[in-house]
């Protein structure tokens, strides 16, 4: 239990500033200065943004991944009193810095390490980073117990499923049940997925995000490693586990208990709404939320994902159930997959085409479950190197 004092401001560090949900965290500080404070942010790269955000937040450390960039970064933060930082050693001061909260939002398993070092007693660490749960679920669970750190989840999804489950115990949970969009490709016919182009793939119906995970919405994918992470967040089994399609993301999870009552949380997509919860927990301080009106919306559909037309969901399904190294494979492989598919290396078809024959070459390899970060690195990198092995076939097809 993370205890907040009463009338002392909230210390948030954020892990991955320049992203979706990193300005959404912002967006929100921002909005109640008087309730929250900045510590720490970190990008990728982008030293002249990410100044900006540390100057107008009033951050007192900001990091760039890439030590290329550190120079420009400190030129950028010149006078403003900001430390700047670089490379790993930054990534890590910047997630071990006494506060609150933490934002752990880096895209990719690039932030598996900063995320693992940001758990400490007596802090909630909130996780926007798929692949920490993905990539090492286990590893990163029994990390978060050890160290007495509280994980709140900041995937509209997971927050639903984590308030839901607050209405009974956990052995009273029968089924649990992740919404998805069903991307932009929902009703499109699937003799036209080869000619999908990138530009198509990155217009997301309800939401906006950063382009990998919107790729993987496009596929279906993101379900997937949803389900995986739902199983580690949860320590729910995979047969416990399910999808459904929801075009209107409204409701974004539905927990079924034994006595038959089904909890639904709803809200408007607005990735705010779960980041609230999270830097106000335990509390639900008020603050200028979208507004749900059901009249309004009118309807709310719901419908069984096609697994055929989009089979990186069904790919997904499989890995969880083969446990060890598969999911920290599937998702080195898919980060490949989409990374090329933007860049026109491959066609859209290609991204789980890429992905299934990674595992399945993977599987000669002899891989196990991740115990250790520099275990999990070494299992991601094999993936990658597989899934680049592979991809000139691919991208023959391609050109």
């Amino acid at each position: 239990m993370v205890n907040r004092e009463p009338g002392k401001k909230v210390s948030i560090s954020v892990l991955g500033a320049t992203g979706s949900v990193g300005k959404s965290t912002l967006d929100l500080i921002a909005a109640n200065p008087e309730r929250y404070e900045v510590v720490a942010l970190t990008a990728k790269r982008g030293a002249k943004e990410l100044a900006r955000l540390a100057r107008a937040s009033g951050a007192q450390f900001a990091v760039v991944a890439e030590p290329d960039n550190f120079d420009a970064l400190r030129r950028e933060l010149e006078g403003s009193g900001v430390t700047a930082a670089a490379g790993r050693d930054g990534m890590l001061e910047a997630a071990r810095r006494p506060a609150d909260v933490i934002v752990a939002a880096i895209s990719g398993a690039a932030g598996l390490e900063p995320t693992l070092a940001a758990l400490t007693k007596n802090r909630c660490v909130a996780v926007a980073n798929k692949e920490c749960l993905v990539s090492a679920g286990s590893l990163f669970m029994r990390a978060a117990r050890e160290s007495g750190a509280t994980i709140l989840p900041v995937d509209s999804e997971h927050n639903a499923i984590f308030q839901a489950l607050m209405a009974g115990p956990k052995e009273s949970v029968e089924k649990v049940t992740i919404t998805g969009s069903g991307g932009p490709f929902r009703t499109r016919p699937a003799a036209t997925f080869a000619s999908i182009t990138p530009e198509e793939a990155l217009r997301h119906p309800t939401w906006s995000m950063g382009a990998k995970i919107t790729i993987d919405s496009a596929t279906l994918m993101n379900k997937g490693l949803e389900l995986i992470e739902a199983h580690h967040l949860f320590d729910l089994a995979p047969k416990n586990l399910d999808v459904v399609i929801h075009p209107q993301s409204v409701v974004h999870a539905l927990v079924e208990y034994r006595d038959g009552a089904v909890l639904a949380a709803l809200s408007m997509p607005d990735m705010r709404i779960p980041l609230a919860c999270c830097l106000g927990w335990p509390s639900r301080p008020a603050w200028a939320a979208p507004r749900l009106d059901l009249a309004k919306i009118a309807n709310l559909s719901f419908e069984a994902p096609d697994r055929n037309r989009f089979p990186a969901l069904q790919l997904a399904c499989e890995a969880l159930e083969a446990g060890g190294a598969a999911p920290t494979v599937l998702n080195a492989a898919n980060e490949v997959a989409v990374e090329a598919f933007l860049a026109r290396q491959i066609g859209f078809n290609d991204i789980p085409r890429l992905v299934r024959d990674t595992l399945a070459q993977a599987v000669s390899e002899s891989l196990t479950e991740p115990v250790s970060a520099e275990q999990a690195i070494a299992v991601d990198h094999i993936g990658r190197s597989i899934a680049r092995t592979l991809l000139p076939q691919f991208a023959a097809k391609a050109s």
